[in-house]
């Protein structure tokens, strides 16, 4: 279990594949509260024919640190783990906030991006003046609770209750200060405005029933990509853990080199 440590917090991470196989490395971005497994299945997949990269971030999983008050310092131990593989150019795959973290590297270090996944994300978070109270007034129940009604809504109607309440117990177990803090800042984040800007290749994976981050925001942020390709799953927001064999099938079509005849 090999750890980076980057300002004062110890970051697992897994480097695996073959060093030299087909096309540049793979870097796999987990989303709020989760962990690097949510990528299992397409590490499984991908690992046999190349270089695949994922990490815990700050505060999640196995690794240490406090939370941070904006996207750009997670997006900032990303870029230190690559300085660290020596990875100079990657394919980024981000979920839910790793997908905000991608951004942010796409846009302030595009010659490291080759290609762009983002997994259930946005640009912008931007609610009805009812829905952003509501948010704003389920910080103040208890923390479990928060987390809870959260997850909860994660899903598509049908997937397994027990399922959620294992996902639930796993989101809880992320420290309180790093939960709240980075809620903050995926809050604030937002580059709408930019991302015209981004012009590496990108795939847009959404859940069809996702109510975390709704696909019609994810479409507003589509018009505004000059090179994106979108592919919607019948899912909620937790596509890894929901429909996994399907978000690897759009995944290895985007991202395998294609034959030369």
């Amino acid at each position: 279990m090999p750890q980076l440590e980057v300002d004062g917090a110890a970051l697992t991470y897994d480097d695996e594949g073959p060093r030299d196989g087909d096309g540049v490395p793979l870097v796999f971005v987990h989303g709020w509260t989760a962990n690097r497994r949510r990528w299992d299945h397409q590490i499984a997949h991908f690992a046999e024919k190349r270089r695949v990269i994922r990490l815990d971030l700050r505060g999640h999983g196995e690794s240490g640190g406090a939370g941070v008050p904006t996207i750009e310092e997670l997006a900032g131990d990303v870029l230190a783990l690559l300085d660290h593989l020596e990875v100079e150019r990657c394919v980024l795959i981000g979920h839910s906030m790793g997908g905000m973290i991608s951004q942010t590297i796409a846009l302030s270090h595009p010659e490291r991006v080759e290609r762009l996944v983002l997994v259930g994300s946005i640009s912008r978070m931007a609610f009805s003046r009812g829905r952003g109270l509501l948010m704003a007034a389920s910080t103040l129940v208890p923390f479990k609770l928060f987390v809870a009604a959260n997850i909860q809504r994660a899903f598509a109607p049908g997937y397994p209750r027990e399922r959620i309440q294992e996902h639930i117990r796993a989101s809880a177990a992320t420290p309180r200060e790093v939960v709240m803090t980075l809620y903050d800042a995926m809050r604030a984040f937002d580059v709408l405005d930019r991302v015209g800007e981004i012009r590496t290749p990108t795939l847009l994976v959404h859940g069809y029933h996702d109510i975390q981050l709704p696909v019609k925001q994810m479409l507003r942020m589509a018009t505004a990509y000059p090179d994106a390709v979108i592919r919607i799953i019948d899912a909620g927001h937790e596509l890894p853990l929901e429909k996994p064999a399907e978000l690897t099938a759009a995944l290895d079509r985007f991202v395998s080199p294609v034959p030369v005849a």
